[in-house]
C-alpha cells in the first residue's frame, strides 16, 4: 500500500545503480570492521554504538569522492550492508561469551567457531525475515507517525552528498589517532593503560583508563548519560566499598572465603569490588532492564497488536520499484529452514521445545524491536531487558521440563542469544528500510543487502570472539564482558540457587530507589556494575561534549555541526581502537606480543598517561570545532 502524500528523493520510475559489486564489497568490509570493533567495545564496557551514520559517511566519501560516482542509492546500500555487522555483534556479545566463561571453568566444552557462527547466523537471518512482512505496516503506512530518528538522520547524511568527503576524513582521522594511541598503550606498553589515586582513609581509590574508545563513548552518550554512569561508579567505590569495610572488616561474607579486612589487604579495593559490588551491580542492572521492559509493556503490547492487525489486512500489491520486496514464500521457507536448523543441528544445544520458544519469543520481540526503533531509536531500544526476561523465562521452562544442569544452561543461553540477535537485527533492518524509503531505494535489494551483511558478519563474529577469548579471556580486566557475565549469573542462579541473593537484592532496591527519583536506572546500574576506571574515562568524553556545546559560537546549525563532527570523530576512535585490539589479539595468540613491548626500556608512567589523556581530549575537541566555519559555507 502506497503513501500517496510522500515522494522519495529518487522517484520510483527512475533506475539508479544500487546493489553493485562496489557497494556490496565495501559494505561487507564495513560490516566486518564495525562488527569486530563493536564486539571489542561491548566486551570491554557493555555498550555498543550505532555504525549506520559512520558507515554512511565513509560510503559517501569513497563512492563520491574517491570513485567519482554520483549514486546515493549505492551509498545507501553500503550503509545497509555495513550496519548489519554492528547489530549482529551487539546481540552476540551480550550473551554468547557466557559459554566461554563456563568452558574456562571446566563445566562445558569450549564452544567452537562453528557453533558461535551458526547461532549468530540463525538469529541474524530470522531477525531480518521476521521484520520484512512488517515493512508496509510500520514504514509505509505509518510514515508520519513513526519518526525513526536514527534512520531519518542517516538519510539526511546521505542526502548531504557534497559534505560526505570531509565527514569521511573526520572518521578516518579518529581511527588513525585511536589506533596509534591503542598501540602505544597495549602494544608497545610505553604508556600505562590507567592512572589512579588511592584514598587510604576510605580504603578505596579513584582511577581512570587512558583509552580513546571510552572517551568516544562518553562524547556520543553526552554529559548527562555519562554523569549517570559516573554516579553509579561513585556509589560503588566511594559509598559501598568503604561501608563494607567499615562495618564488616572482621566478617567473613559469602562469596568471600576470608575476612573482608584480609581480602582488602591482599587485593585492595578491586578485590572487594569483584566479590561484592559486582553482585550488587548485577542486581541493579537486572532490575533496570526489567523495569525498562515493564515501563515499555503497554507500548510493546499495543505495538504487537497494531502490527499484526496491519499485517493481517488486505495489502495492495504494487509493481513499483520502491515497493518490491522479497517474496513471501521465500520468507516462510527461510524461517522454516532456520527453525529446523536450530532444532536439529548438533552444534546448537537447543531442543524442540527450545526451537518453539525461539519462534514465539523471536517473532514477538522482532515485532516489538522494529516498532520501538521507529519511536525511540535503536540506542534506546530495551534489548537488554528483552534478553533478561527471555533468559529468566526460558531457564524456568527448561528446568520445569527436566532439562537442568549445564545442558539446560547451555540451552537457555543459546535461546537467549538467538532471540537477542533477532531483536537487534530486526531493529537494524527496520531502521535501514526507513532510510531507504526516504531516499527511494528498492526494498528487495536492501533486504538482500541485510542478508549479505548478516551472513558475512556471522562468519566473522565467531572468529573474533574466539580470538579475543584466546588472547585475554572473557571476564578478565581487558575484556570484562559485563552483560554476558550478568546473563551467566542469572541462569546459574535460577538453575542452582547459588547466587548471593542478599547482595543481588541490595542492587535491586538501589535500582528501585533510582527509579523513584526519576533518574534513568540502566546507566547508573551499569556504572555500579563496571569498574570505576571505565566510567571515569567515559565521563571525560561527556565533559568534552559539554564543552563543545557551550563553546561553539554562531547559529544553531553551527552547534549541531560541531556536535556532529565530534560524533564522527568519536565513532572513528571507537573503530580504530577496536581494530588495533583485534590486531593485538592476533599477536597475543601468535605469542608475538611480548617481542614488541618496550616497557623495559621506556615507561612514561603516570605522567605519560596524563599527557596521552590530554592529547585525546584536545584532538576530540579540535575535531568538533575546526570544521564548523568551513562547512557552513559549503
Amino acid at each position: 500500500m502506497k503513501n500517496k502524500d510522500f515522494k522519495p528523493f529518487i522517484p520510483a520510475d527512475r533506475e539508479m545503480p544500487e546493489c553493485t559489486t562496489t557497494s556490496i564489497v565495501l559494505g561487507i568490509i564495513l560490516a566486518v570492521v564495525f562488527g569486530a570493533a563493536n564486539a571489542y567495545l561491548g566486551l570491554r564496557v557493555g555498550m555498543t554504538v550505532s555504525a549506520s551514520i559512520p558507515a554512511a559517511v565513509i560510503s559517501m566519501g569513497v563512492i563520491r569522492v574517491i570513485l567519482r560516482k554520483n549514486s546515493i542509492l549505492e551509498s545507501n546500500m553500503v550503509q545497509t550492508v555495513g550496519s548489519a555487522g554492528e547489530s549482529l555483534a551487539a546481540g552476540a556479545i551480550f550473551t554468547l561469551p557466557a559459554l566461554f566463561l563456563w568452558a574456562s571453568e571446566g563445566k562445558i566444552e569450549m564452544p567452537g567457531i562453528g557453533e558461535i557462527t551458526l547461532i549468530s547466523l540463525c538469529g541474524g537471518i530470522l531477525g531480518i525475515l521476521f521484520m520484512v512482512p512488517l515493512r508496509n505496516a510500520l514504514i509505509v503506512k505509518e510514515h508520519k507517525k513513526l519518526p525513526y530518528p536514527e534512520g531519518t538522520a542517516c538519510a539526511e547524511v546521505l542526502l548531504a552528498g557534497e559534505k560526505g568527503g570531509s565527514s569521511a576524513k573526520t572518521v578516518f582521522s579518529g581511527m588513525g589517532i585511536a589506533a596509534l594511541c591503542k598501540f602505544l598503550v597495549d602494544g608497545l606498553k610505553v604508556i600505562p593503560g590507567s592512572i589512579s589515586a588511592k584514598f587510604h582513609f576510605l580504603k578505596t581509590e579513584l582511577s581512570a583508563e587512558v583509552y580513546p574508545a571510552l572517551i568516544g563513548v562518553g562524547y556520543i552518550c553526552g554529559p548527562k548519560i555519562s554523569s549517570y554512569m559516573l554516579a553509579g561508579g561513585i556509589l560503588g567505590w566511594f559509598v559501598l566499598i568503604p561501608a563494607i569495610q567499615l562495618f564488616g572488616a572482621e566478617t567473613i561474607l559469602y562469596p568471600g572465603d576470608d575476612t573482608i579486612g584480609s581480602l582488602y589487604a591482599a587485593g585492595g579495593a578491586s578485590k572487594i569490588w569483584g566479590l561484592y559490588i559486582r553482585y550488587i551491580g548485577a542486581g541493579a542492572v537486572a532490575a533496570g532492564g526489567i523495569l525498562s521492559l515493564i515501563k515499555s509493556l503497554p507500548l510493546i503490547l499495543s505495538t504487537f497488536r497494531d502490527s499484526i492487525k496491519s499485517l493481517s489486512g488486505k495489502q495492495q500489491l504494487s509493481q513499483e520499484r520502491t515497493a518490491r520486496e522479497l517474496n513471501m514464500k521465500f520468507i516462510f521457507v527461510g524461517i522454516l529452514l532456520m527453525i529446523i536448523a536450530i532444532w536439529l543441528l548438533p552444534s546448537i544445544p537447543v531442543t524442540l521445545s527450545g526451537a518453539v520458544m525461539v519462534i514465539l519469543f523471536g517473532f514477538f520481540f522482532a515485532t516489538v524491536s522494529s516498532r520501538m526503533v521507529g519511536l525511540v531509536g535503536s540506542s534506546n531500544n530495551p534489548v537488554s531487558g528483552m534478553a533478561i526476561a527471555t533468559l529468566l523465562f526460558c531457564t524456568l521452562i527448561l528446568k520445569a521440563f527436566g532439562d537442568s544442569g549445564f545442558h539446560g544452561m547451555q540451552g537457555a543461553i543459546s535461546i537467549g542469544s538467538i532471540i537477542c540477535i533477532i531483536a537487534c537485527m530486526a531493529g537494524d533492518t527496520s531502521q535501514d528500510l526507513k532510510t531507504g524509503y526516504i531516499l527511494g531505494a528498492t526494498p528487495r535489494k536492501q533486504q538482500i543487502g541485510e542478508l549479505v551483511g548478516t551472513v558475512c558478519a556471522a562468519l566473522a563474529i565467531g572468529g573474533v570472539l574466539y580470538l579475543l577469548n584466546a588472547a585475554w579471556g572473557f571476564g578478565s580486566t581487558e575484556l570484562s564482558a559485563p552483560q554476558a557475565t550478568l546473563m551467566k549469573m542469572l541462569v546459574e542462579g535460577v538453575m542452582n540457587g547459588n547466587l548471593p541473593w542478599n547482595l543481588i537484592f541490595i542492587g535491586i532496591f538501589i535500582a528501585i530507589v533510582i527509579e523513584i527519583l526519576r533518574i534513568p536506572v540502566l546507566p547508573v546500574a551499569i556504572g555500579l556494575y563496571l569498574p570505576l576506571e571505565l566510567s571515569t574515562c567515559i565521563m571525560i568524553g561527556g565533559l568534552v561534549r559539554l564543552l563543545v556545546e557551550k563553546r561553539t559560537a554562531g547559529s544553531e546549525q553551527d552547534k549541531k555541526k560541531s556536535i556532529s563532527n565530534g560524533i564522527l570523530f568519536s565513532s572513528g576512535m571507537i573503530a580504530g581502537e577496536g581494530l588495533v585490539g583485534i590486531l593485538l589479539a592476533v599477536l597475543a595468540v601468535l605469542s608475538v606480543n611480548e617481542r614488541i613491548q618496550l616497557s623495559e626500556w621506556l615507561n612514561t608512567g603516570t605522567a605519560g598517561g596524563i599527557v596521552l589523556m590530554l592529547f585525546l581530549v584536545l584532538a576530540l575537541f579540535r575535531s568538533a570545532k575546526c570544521k564548523t566555519s568551513t562547512d557552513t559555507h559549503t
